[in-house]
């Protein structure tokens, strides 16, 4: 999403060739074979530990630290493993975003204020959904193994109102279905 905003906010006249049919295939099939990978790291972690007893996790969803209360083992280097790898993954994409930030915000010096306005309106809400998202996953994941009863109240935010303020806010950006909520 980075790289689109940055060639529909930089490059607008060039956007409909940059961004064809193989560079957004391209995009989504790293995005895919990235997180096919990461899945199978968690998942072999996962495999290697001892689950007895109880199976029922205080949490909204599935993760990884709750999965690793479940263990009757010391989870502490798969603990530190799991948190190192989810931990990069955080502090590169998120570095990459910021800097892709502040190349966009650089480039609309040079644009009339109408343009300035118009960008930094789909820009602003944007960097808002971003961090939603990578604030409370930096706070869930970039630290050892342990769930704190916050923790829950944080993944709401990134499995659920992060996914649902993306679409309400492209959604509302639409022309259309600004007329039509009008209309209602």
């Amino acid at each position: 999403m980075a790289f689109d905003h940055y060639v529909a906010i930089c490059k607008p006249l060039h956007y409909l060739i940059i961004m064809n049919r193989q560079v957004c295939s391209l995009l989504v099939w790293v995005a895919w074979i990235m997180d096919f990978f990461h899945s199978v790291i968690q998942i072999h972690f996962l495999f290697q530990l001892p689950f007895c007893g109880l199976n029922v996790i205080d949490h909204f969803l599935c993760d990884m630290y709750p999965l690793l209360e479940l263990t009757h083992t010391d989870t502490c280097v798969v603990g530190l493993l799991l948190a190192a790898k989810r931990g990069l993954i955080c502090t590169i994409c998120f570095p990459i975003l910021v800097i892709s930030y502040m190349v966009i915000l650089n480039s609309l010096k040079s644009y009339s204020l109408e343009g300035r306005c118009k960008a930094l309106s789909t820009f602003g809400s944007h960097v808002m959904v971003v961090m939603l998202f990578f604030v409370p996953c930096i706070f869930t994941y970039m630290r050892p193994v342990s769930t704190f009863p916050v923790d829950k109240g944080v993944a709401v935010f990134y499995v659920f109102i992060t996914p649902m303020l993306n679409t309400l806010i492209y959604t509302m950006r639409n022309v259309e279905v600004t007329k039509a909520m009008r209309k209602l």
